[in-house]
């Protein structure tokens, strides 16, 4: 009898310790930001070291570097990470088994709020007669990085427009391509980043620069209809010395997002402390890409679904 009290009374004990751990335990959110100085990992940094987030009992956020984009949404589909980094291109070509060579379907990965924008511009000589993507027929051209988000977008684009394989493509960092078009050895380049640009203002003190019209082709081509990920907007005029006009073009935009299996609790928790006049201030002062976060572009950019913590955020907020 003695025995079977002693028994009795070490399970509870066991049982006791066991509530308490799972009661106490914190959720771990690993959170996905890109290579070592690049704008991803300074999210993921900048949200892991905000203090008021760091001082919440429920969950823990650990940022983790990782190769960007595509490596953040499998690993945040597969519940390796828990949130992530990723272009809204990606979340939706994803979603929709649209990736190229991968035809899975990475449907756990759900969108929390919008970062910023990453637009498109292609600069040219002034005079050029160069008015729209189909006038880069035989002519050099840079096209980005071999392997970046510049090039992939720049081929997709042209590929789209039929000119891909029929320019002189030149893969290179956007400095690089300033230099060659300052010294005539490209007719064009391309960019897709935030404006204003550094290479575009280097090409603008040695040429007499001209930006084409992204968004007229992008319409006219149907470009919008088959990729609704891209958002439009325009260069505004003067942001480059003699370009004195607007200049309309698209952008992919940059989306933290979370798995599916994240409690609604903490993504509502973390959205309304990165989304508090001192989290927009804190993230804004890790990096000015960020400068364009606020409760009302949260939702910008999306065209997939939210995950159910910032569905009900953001609708409380009134911009959903």
């Amino acid at each position: 009898m003695k025995a079977k009290r002693l028994l009795l009374i070490g399970f509870i004990a066991v049982l006791s310790m066991a509530f308490c751990q799972s009661a106490f335990a914190k959720e771990r959110i690993v959170f996905g930001g890109g290579p070592a100085g690049g704008t991803f990992q300074v999210v993921a940094n900048g949200i892991q070291v905000y203090k008021p987030l760091k001082a919440v009992k429920e969950f823990k956020v650990q940022a983790q570097s990782s190769a960007g984009s595509v490596e953040n949404l499998r690993k945040t589909n597969a519940g390796r990470q828990q949130m992530s980094v990723v272009y809204s291109g990606h979340v939706y070509l994803g979603r929709n088994g649209m990736m190229k060579n991968d035809t899975k379907k990475y449907e756990d990965v759900l969108a929390v709020s919008w970062l910023y924008g990453a637009p498109a511009q292609l600069v040219v000589r002034d005079g050029s007669g160069i008015k729209s993507v189909k006038d880069l027929v035989g002519k050099k051209v840079g096209v980005g990085n071999a392997g970046s988000g510049a090039f992939a977008n720049c081929e997709l684009f042209f590929s789209h427009m039929g000119v891909w394989d029929k320019i002189e493509r030149n893969a290179m960092g956007y400095n690089d391509a300033a230099q060659a078009f300052g010294n005539k050895q490209l007719d064009a380049f391309w960019l897709f980043t935030a404006f204003p640009s550094g290479a575009v203002i280097m090409a603008a003190q040695t040429n007499d620069i001209a930006l084409v019209n992204l968004d007229a082709d992008a319409k006219a081509s149907g470009f919008y209809d088959k990729y609704p990920y891209f958002a439009k907007l325009a260069v505004p005029a003067n942001t480059y010395k003699g370009v004195d006009y607007e200049s309309p073009s698209f952008q992919d935009s940059a989306l933290w997002v979370a798995n599916s299996k994240v409690s609604a609790d903490a993504v509502y928790k973390m959205l309304s402390l990165i989304y508090s006049d001192e989290g927009l201030a804190h993230m804004k002062a890790q990096k000015k890409t960020f400068k364009n976060m606020s409760i009302k572009n949260g939702p910008i950019g999306i065209v997939t679904p939210f995950h159910p913590g910032a569905e009900k955020f953001w609708k409380e907020k009134g911009v959903l």
